[in-house]
């Protein structure tokens, strides 16, 4: 199917499976932003959805459909014409009035048929200010607003999945210091979208588990038979974005307060479907903060030296007060024999007389 651009329409309508938010622009809202469904071949889903009137006149609001399918490895979905599929299941009403800073509740009914393949079907449905030659079946040009439609066709659906590359970002396994920037790959080759869940283990050389991040850190979805790319990392203080310093010292100072040290193993652990299964991958990288390292040797090294110095000094001084003191003793006992010395001569000089 031949995609076509969307002028103005919400950038959020685009950021599907663990990127949607609430919607507003052009002082349009829709709530919610994402319906997901499930149906059985052959039945009618009604649901409803509510469009805000944010602006102080009246507003007239027309609708439109799209489908989408998986773009790139991004999760970014690109939206199609709805010729087939979803696109053309859905009907809600052509044009709604609501009143300055108003809602209205509007009804939107799923016609599945009855040789609907049963796994996942995605589409969106707009409400643009401006008509379309044929609203139903065109993505048609103008600003829009989008709720996003996940259905689930119930029936066998087949799934299949794992992770088909596991890396650090760059593919570099040596570090000074955190953040590590993980990515991996995962391919969903079954029926409907796939959220994996998990987390990524670091493992230091022992085999303890020093930190735990998360393997799908945006909650992102997979669309059937198609692979998307995700990143998460293993932060420091500096967090994701933190960057080396420049200068021996601001380098040490950074990779202190961002410590990790030595080898580890990350593994990615994930499981995914209704049954639950399970795919580990490994990968391993080291973390060498030699700038620190060598500040603590030189620091190390510097407190050596000055109790090295304070020890030899210290004995030098104490054997100097030992020598003073003994002479100072040796000079005592001199002065106290010649004391009784003088005291024996009177003696002597008296017994005389």
């Amino acid at each position: 199917m031949k995609i076509k651009t969307l002028q103005g329409v919400m950038f959020a309508v685009l950021l599907v499976f663990g990127f949607v938010s609430p919607q507003i622009t052009h002082a349009l809202t829709i709530t919610p932003s994402r319906l997901e469904l499930s149906g059985d071949p052959g039945t009618t889903v009604t649901e409803k959805m509510t469009v805000i009137n944010d602006q102080n006149i009246l507003g007239t609001y027309y609708s439109s459909y799209a489908n989408f399918e998986a773009e790139g490895d991004t999760g970014t979905p690109a939206l199609v014409d709805a010729k087939d599929d979803l696109g053309t299941w859905m009907t809600t009403s052509d044009s709604i009035v609501v009143a300055p800073g108003g809602s209205k509740d509007v009804a939107i009914k799923i016609a599945i048929p009855k040789n609907a393949t049963p796994g996942g079907h995605f589409a969106a449905i707009f409400w643009g200010t401006q008509p379309t030659k044929n609203a139903n079946k065109n993505i048609g040009i103008g600003a829009k607003t989008g709720m996003l439609v996940l259905l689930t066709v119930n029936g066998n659906i087949p799934e299949q999945g794992g992770v088909t590359e596991f890396n650090t970002v760059g593919s570099t396994h040596y570090f000074n210091a955190l953040p590590i920037p993980f990515y991996y790959r995962f391919q969903n080759g079954g029926g409907d979208r796939i959220n994996p869940s998990g987390d990524i283990l670091m493992k230091d050389m022992i085999g303890i588990t020093g930190a735990k991040v998360p393997g799908n850190p945006v909650d992102g979805n997979i669309l059937p038979l198609s692979t998307r790319k995700f990143t998460t990392t293993w932060s420091g203080g500096a967090g994701e974005e933190g960057v080396l310093p420049k200068g021996f010292f601001a380098a040490a100072n950074y990779e202190f307060h961002n410590f990790a040290f030595g080898r580890y193993t990350a593994h990615l652990k994930l499981s995914y479907g209704t049954k639950g299964a399970v795919t580990d991958s490994v990968v391993h990288f080291v973390v060498w903060p030699w700038h620190l390292v060598v500040f603590v040797l030189l620091l190390a090294v510097v407190i050596f030296l000055v109790i090295r110095y304070a020890v030899l000094h210290g004995e030098k001084w104490v054997v100097n007060k030992a020598e003073i003191m003994l002479e100072k003793d040796e000079e005592a006992k001199i002065e106290e024999r010649v004391e009784e010395k003088l005291k024996e001569i009177e003696k002597e000089k008296e017994a005389k007389k």
